[in-house]
């Protein structure tokens, strides 16, 4: 089963390859163990107020993280590309309901982590912890410079830096979608785009 499931991992498996040193053996190990999970464009992988255990790698496909105000208004935490690692931690880590929500924007392949699988790569090498915890302290850079730049920058600023961390992404999810992640209206980002497309 490793050797067909291999076929379809290679992002997972550079991931693995890139966090620690395991060899092919270790490698089948890893992968008779995980769970992969495919989605449909629209459907929903998390519900906020559920309980799980996972983290979502993306091997394949397009996810988003969000939440819903007490308006209906949607507002987009995150976005999670293929290697994007996408959780809500007040679930997955801490136990309690899930305070997001999470969707599958394009037809996606997801790779469920857990603590399980997370003890397994370790016993199979110590190092994958210390890995682990640099891509932590890397996310809580990036979650501190997003609220910094919701805070202070201009719509422009904000837009060229969604860019930046998303280089592909833009033809590959709904416009409003930008807007809601970037917290401006799609209008305001139509004419931002306008504005870059003209000027630079």
């Amino acid at each position: 089963m490793s050797e067909e499931l291999a076929k379809y991992m290679q992002n997972f498996i550079n991931h693995l390859t890139n966090s620690v040193e395991l060899n092919p053996e270790d490698i089948n190990k890893i992968l008779d163990f995980i769970t992969v999970k495919k989605y449909t464009k629209g459907d929903i992988i998390l519900n906020a107020g559920d309980f799980s255990n996972d983290y979502y790698f993306v091997e394949q496909g397009v996810i988003r993280s969000y939440t819903i105000d007490d308006n209906g208004k949607e507002h987009i935490i995150q976005f999670g590309t293929e290697n994007w690692i996408i959780s809500d931690r007040n679930s997955s880590l801490c136990k309690k309901e899930a305070k997001f929500y999470v969707q599958a924007i394009e037809d996606s392949t997801i790779v469920m982590l857990n603590d399980e699988l997370s003890a397994l790569i370790q016993s199979l090498n110590p190092k994958y912890i210390e890995k682990q915890m640099i891509l932590l302290q890397n996310h809580v850079r990036h979650m501190q410079d997003r609220i910094n730049s919701l805070l202070s920058d201009s719509a422009k600023a904000r837009y060229l830096g969604f860019i930046k961390l998303y280089p592909n992404i833009t033809a590959r999810v709904p416009q409003w979608m930008i807007a809601s992640y970037l917290g401006i209206t799609p209008e305001s980002l139509s004419r931002v785009r306008k504005d870059i497309a003209s000027n630079g």
